[in-house]
């Protein structure tokens, strides 16, 4: 998360509205949980509902359900120099959130406010705190201290602890409604080199800040050519061998995640498809177990590479590829 050129006021994105009345409701009742995890695929924004909530928290006159964007806390947090935010987040090159990272989090949550009467942490991505990262973080879960509220952020809730998960308040984020999100889009993206709002959401996934940044930084060429290759996988067009070299100078958990997502949209579909056609198929329950199986597969080692396993790229890809190709490829 970028947190600088912050505007005054931090808001949630139109598609968030749901969620953010259910937040705003509760604090509005005094039952705000003093742990909230927001879960959801990447490129939606959960990240900056977290901004807009923790900002929310310590802004001393909200107005409008947000923070009000002129007050001394809102210019403090603006400027990233509010003494009671902390936001924690992988440091460096590092691709983990470590246990110091989270001891300093824990004295952070124990001090008293400096500015008003609630402190806010941040956890994003929370699914890369390492396993004594995230065992040193119960104890503030178990114990939190008053008026302080933890937000975790994450994309694979499956890889927190179970332990952390049900000490936090589920807040779920689904993919947009694609009209809403094209609506978003498109002043952003205009018909930029003849492609619109639609293009771009559909290369995205679905997911529209995914979709913008294919846009600023023209990657979109790139993701078409991955996700030709692994078309080309399933087909038959293309072995797992010849597959791997398009992939080169991807990383094995940008990798995982590409296929993750790309698997997500084929279950996605293969859902509606079946809501629709009002069909009973043995075996396409049978082709959609196996795609949950390799889903599976594919989180694991998603996960395994996030908390630091390092595995042999060109086994890594072969298997993978190639489990990628026997799995669709007779579905």
């Amino acid at each position: 998360m970028i947190l600088e050129d912050l505007s005054a006021v931090s808001a949630p994105l139109p598609w968030q509205a749901g969620q953010w009345q259910e937040i705003h409701n509760a604090l509005q009742a005094g039952q705000l949980p003093h742990a909230l995890m927001l879960s959801g695929s990447a490129g939606i924004g959960k990240d900056r509902f977290a901004l807009a909530l923790a900002r929310l928290l310590l802004c001393h006159h909200s107005e409008a359900g947000t923070n009000c964007g002129s007050c001394k806390a809102c210019e403090l947090s603006r400027n990233q120099t509010h003494g009671d935010l902390r936001w924690l987040q992988p440091e460096g090159t590092s691709r983990v959130i470590k246990i110091d990272q989270v001891r300093s989090a824990l004295a952070f949550c124990q001090k008293t406010a400096s500015f008003g009467e609630r402190k806010v942490l941040v956890i994003a991505p929370a699914d890369t705190l390492n396993t004594n990262a995230a065992n040193a973080l119960l104890k503030c879960l178990e114990e939190p201290a008053a008026g302080t509220h933890i937000i975790l952020v994450c994309q694979r809730p499956h890889s927190i602890p179970a332990t952390v998960r049900s000490r936090c308040q589920q807040l779920v984020f689904p993919l947009p409604d694609t009209a809403e999100a094209a609506q978003w889009l498109a002043p952003i993206v205009g018909e930029a080199q003849g492609a619109g709002a639609s293009d771009f959401l559909e290369l995205a996934g679905g997911r529209p800040l995914l979709a913008q940044s294919l846009f600023l930084t023209d990657a979109g060429a790139a993701l078409k050519a991955r996700g030709a290759v692994l078309a080309e996988l399933i087909s038959g067009q293309v072995s797992a061998s010849e597959a791997s070299a398009v992939f080169a100078d991807v990383s094995l958990e940008e990798l995982t995640g590409f296929m993750i997502e790309q698997l997500e949209q084929r279950l996605r579909q293969a859902a509606h498809n079946e809501t629709h056609s009002g069909a009973d198929s043995g075996v396409d329950r049978q082709a959609s177990r196996a795609m949950f199986v390799l889903l599976d597969e594919l989180r694991r080692g998603q996960a395994a590479v996030v908390s630091g396993a390092n595995p042999s790229r060109d086994l890594y890809l072969q298997t993978t590829l190639g489990r990628w190709q026997s799995v669709l490829g007779g579905a």
